[in-house]
């Protein structure tokens, strides 16, 4: 599994490793088909407050080997995965900024006796996935076709992604240089794995609820939602609010799944919650 390690600089003052992250990891887990790249702007902002950053490809994403066994690209091989990351990187505890199915694995550990998650930011998913939003996932997850440049290949990313909200050009192509690689015969395709839609497709009902995982937190809960987000809907984040480790919401107008944590408006509320 690849990661990208962001380290703060040496020397006094603030953005030099003694602001609100000084002395602390922050572990960065992108969503379904996406890769750690998608942290870089919030990466660069967590290391300017004292932060080491590192964000994980998920295996069969972006740098990260493809699995022999597509069966195995589960939630429950993710979290075996990031716990042998946080070993390597010889640390006790970590603070958790998990995107999508990056916040389902990050659900899933901290519900776990001993596990290594100081406080944990969850962004637009919970325990149970709204039915709608898992049938516009099913509908294109696995489609790596082949794009003939990179101009008609960001153009098909951004009809994909029009859900997670308006992005000015240079905003978007944050989301789109590191989606992309070279196809074998020419062009460019999705950078990742095709084999991890199977396990989405091959269940045709709604994933088992995660509510006991949820019951088990015992750590600060930061949950971030796009307004019309169609997977993590106002019934499920209510009950959120009102069992388990209890939460502090932001919503974000405009937006639906996921909110990217790229422009200032959403980056704003993730650095003033880690810094209190």
């Amino acid at each position: 599994m690849a990661y990208h390690l962001w380290e703060p600089a040496a020397g006094p003052g603030p953005g030099h490793g003694h602001g609100i992250g000084h002395g602390r990891t922050a572990l960065c887990v992108h969503g379904l088909t996406r890769n750690g790249r998608d942290f870089d702007t919030l990466a660069r902002r967590l290391v300017a407050q004292g932060y080491r950053v590192v964000c994980p490809d998920l295996p069969g994403r972006g740098a990260s080997d493809r699995l022999s066994d597509p069966s195995r690209y589960q939630v429950s091989q993710y979290v075996t995965d990031c716990v042998t990351l946080i070993a390597r990187l010889d640390v006790e505890r970590v603070d958790w900024i998990g995107t999508s199915l990056g916040g389902l694995v990050a659900m899933v550990l901290a519900s776990m006796p001993g596990h290594p998650i100081e406080r944990l930011v969850i962004n637009d998913i919970g325990p149970q996935i709204d039915p709608a939003g898992l049938e516009r996932i099913r509908g294109y997850v696995g489609d790596t076709r082949v794009h003939a440049d990179f101009d008609s290949a960001e153009a098909a990313l951004r009809r994909t992604m029009a859900s997670f909200g308006r992005h000015d050009d240079a905003a978007f192509r944050c989301l789109s240089e590191h989606y992309f690689i070279a196809a074998p015969g020419g062009g460019l395709t999705a950078h990742y794995d095709p084999a991890i839609a199977q396990a989405i497709q091959a269940d045709a009902g709604d994933p088992p609820p995660l509510w006991s995982y949820w019951q088990a937190i015992d750590v600060p809960v930061l949950v971030l939602r796009g307004a019309v987000s169609d997977i993590l809907s106002p019934g499920t984040l209510q009950r959120m609010g009102d069992s388990g480790p209890g939460c502090e919401v932001v919503e974000f107008e405009d937006v639906g799944h996921a909110p990217t944590l790229i422009d200032e408006a959403q980056l704003a509320p993730v650095l003033d919650w880690l810094g209190r």
